[in-house]
């Protein structure tokens, strides 16, 4: 443990404990920890989606990869049955699943995450031929270059300057005028081609926590500089988005279609997103149902999606309330994140009492709030709001976690991509906490696949509590 000259000796004594209890859980599950070298970042992040058919359509930055599914299901041999995904996201694994022939059900509380998977459902469900003839006659008339009506963006307060005005103008012609389609899917299809370029065509860059905004932005005046680079012009974004689900649907010789091979002798699975928040839809889900779980939650790392997704959002027609509400019913990753009162009610006493006592044995994890909480009344932490989101996080997720085994079928794997995280110094071992849990709710741990590369903290970090990479792991759990 590094000399931490510049703490108080308080903090210094409790970062000791939470350092020999962090050693302590390591050792319990150091024969579980095995580096993966069939693992890197670029796999278990969107990164190699980019080229992925149907998954490249729109660019889901906290998503995790299409190879990375196909050799979770390899490996844990789901051969047969239903997966869930909790945290579908932009509906990866539920897609690869279903090429595997697995039938696939996810949760999405995100409305424009959501949309990505029902669109590209409704596309692989509906008439290829039609729907390409359709979408090569609307790009190449390109109705919305000529004059006519605008619908304007219905901005929120966070969105409000986000286009250059040429941009904009063009934007609004364009849902006019697919908005007026006489083919409901064609309508669908092209309001989310927009809804996918609205980055590129904008001030804006998603980073995390919140919006970026370019230089070139009237909301950018007196801040630090930014420059997000290239901000494409509108007709050319929209036409690029148009060919790559046309090229997609299509296919070419050797290469793949987004539609399923008929030839094939496994029949695809079907997939099923459920809206709303797995807190909610979890609980009432049938017990024993399903053969897989394969998920990836938000991070405990502060990152706010009803910000960086909130001209996704606006498309859509998310107001200022729908924010407000999307952001407290999510699961606890934020800073504004209010505690959950009605869990109880939800999940019932049994489930809860039991995840309760979980939550509430977890040595290390009461060491790392008791930590946080020092730092909270010495306001040596850089926003008070973190106790409270570290406490929120790990109890929501034991709960979900004791709900997971309840919907899973016996000897069923639970694989779940996450990040450990650090606060004030403190290394929090969420994949470590959260196997605890998972054992207290009826599972073995089977593995925690380690990255042969994790992250390292800030250099101001570093400079007072040490240089310390922080792992990236993949838990692989079985229901007993």
């Amino acid at each position: 443990m590094p000399v931490l000259k510049e703490l108080p000796q308080a903090h210094v004594e409790m970062l000791k404990q939470i350092r020999e209890a962090n050693d302590e859980l390591t050792r319990r599950y150091q024969q579980k920890m095995v580096v993966n070298a069939d693992l890197d970042r670029s796999l278990v992040s969107f990164q190699a989606n980019r080229e992925e058919i149907g998954h490249r359509w729109c660019k889901y930055r906290e998503g995790f990869s299409a190879d990375l599914i196909r050799y979770i299901i390899e490996t844990t041999r789901i051969c047969h049955g239903e997966i869930l995904d909790p945290f579908a996201g932009s509906g990866t694994a539920l897609f690869v699943a279903a090429e595997a022939g697995l039938n696939a059900t996810g949760i999405e509380l995100l409305p424009s995450s959501a949309e990505i998977i029902e669109l590209r459902n409704l596309i692989i469900h509906s008439n290829c031929g039609r729907l390409l003839k359709e979408l090569k006659k609307f790009l190449r008339q390109q109705s919305w270059t000529k004059q006519g009506t605008v619908l304007p963006f219905q901005h929120i307060r966070i969105t409000a300057g986000a286009f250059p005005c040429d941009n904009e103008r063009l934007l609004g012609r364009y849902l006019f005028e697919a908005a007026r389609h006489p083919d409901l899917v064609m309508q669908r299809v092209l309001r989310f081609a927009a809804m996918c370029i609205l980055e590129q065509i904008s001030f804006t860059r998603k980073d995390g926590q919140y919006l970026r905004w370019d230089h070139r932005s009237e909301r950018c005046l007196g801040k630090r500089p930014f420059d997000k680079g290239r901000i494409y012009d509108f007709s050319e974004a929209i036409s690029g988005k148009l060919r790559q689900i046309i090229d997609d649907l299509e296919g070419k010789p050797q290469e793949p279609t987004l539609f399923p091979d008929v030839r094939k002798r496994k029949p695809q699975g079907d997939v099923e997103v459920l809206r709303g928040s797995c807190l909610d839809i979890l609980p009432r889900l049938k017990a024993n149902s399903f053969s897989g779980l394969i998920t990836s939650p938000p991070y405990c790392n502060r990152y706010d999606y009803t910000r960086t997704y909130a001209l996704e959002l606006a498309m859509l027609g998310v107001g200022e309330e729908g924010i407000r509400e999307l952001r407290q019913t999510m699961l606890s990753c934020t800073v504004e994140n209010k505690e959950k009162l009605d869990l109880p009610s939800k999940f019932g006493r049994a489930y809860f009492d039991a995840a309760t006592e979980a939550f509430e044995s977890q040595r290390t994890l009461s060491l790392i709030l008791e930590y946080l909480e020092m730092c909270k009344k010495d306001e040596s932490i850089n926003n008070p709001g973190i106790v409270r989101m570290v406490r929120n996080y790990f109890f929501e997720l034991v709960l979900i976690i004791f709900a997971s085994s309840r919907v899973l079928k016996p000897n069923a794997p639970l694989v779940m991509v996450n990040d450990n995280v650090r606060y004030q110094g403190a290394q929090v071992p969420v994949d470590l906490i959260l196997s605890d849990f998972a054992e207290q709710a009826g599972f073995t741990v089977e593995n925690i696949w380690v990255l042969p590369r994790g992250k390292g903290n800030s250099s101001q970090q570093m400079g007072i509590y040490g240089r310390e990479e922080v792992r990236k792991c993949i838990y692989v759990w079985r229901k007993l």
